[in-house]
């Protein structure tokens, strides 16, 4: 709870000073170039027993760099780089036998996970009714987002073990996939739709594995 209340303040405190300085009337104003997102992920395209079974979350950090492309300011491109943390809450046990990865359905467990860090590069085109005094606006922004994976783990724990395994090899470290966010103010709703799987190459039950992912929540932008 203490981190969650430190987010929001700090939300909120930068906020606050784009108010401030909007009150200088600057036609050549930048909007939203730092930006915080709080999701729920889902796991698409998944076989029928691969389940989740736990609250699988995430947030990214970053800096978009504002381009305007007309006069008024309120049609432009963002191109950005952030760092994203991501965690899997699900049933699919990946772990490693003599330097193979074998990927098999988890059973009488207590958690399974995969966890992701990645740097993340989002590319939106931007429309705002935004104006170098309103720092209250509606926005629509949408685009496209590329990720690299710069560390994958998972950790399966049972009643006798606990398992860890890392740079799972048949990971994909290249991710992309449709971004949108839009909303009024600080609140903006944010949806990420992956378009290529995590895994290549890799068999689950007989059949390709082609999971992707989904994620649905919230993204502030500041300053």
């Amino acid at each position: 709870m203490r981190k969650l209340g430190l987010i929001f303040f700090v939300i909120l405190f930068f906020n606050n000073l784009q108010a401030q300085d909007k009150d200088i009337t600057d036609l050549k104003y930048l909007e939203d170039q730092v930006y915080l997102s709080l999701t729920y992920n889902i796991l698409n395209d998944k076989p029928n027993a691969i389940t989740q079974n736990g609250f699988s979350g995430g947030v990214s950090i970053g800096f978009i760099k504002d381009l305007p492309i007309n006069d008024e300011r309120n049609i432009g491109f963002g191109i950005g780089l952030g760092y994203a943390y991501n965690t899997y809450i699900q049933n699919l046990k990946i772990t490693k036998q003599n330097q193979i990865t074998v990927f098999e359905e988890a059973i009488d467990f207590k958690s399974n996970s995969l966890r992701i860090s990645s740097l993340e590069l989002p590319i939106e085109l931007r429309w705002r009714n935004s104006t170098p005094s309103k720092y209250k606006f509606l926005r629509i922004y949408g685009g496209l987002k590329v990720s690299y994976l710069l560390l994958a783990k998972t950790k399966f724990t049972d009643l006798t073990e606990i398992e860890t395994t890392k740079n799972v090899p048949e990971i994909n470290r290249i991710q992309y996939g449709l971004i949108l966010a839009t909303g009024y103010s600080t609140w903006n709703l944010y949806v990420y739709y992956g378009l290529n799987p995590f895994f290549k190459n890799t068999d689950f039950n007989g059949e390709r594995l082609k999971l992707k992912d989904i994620n649905i929540g919230l993204k502030f932008y500041m300053m």
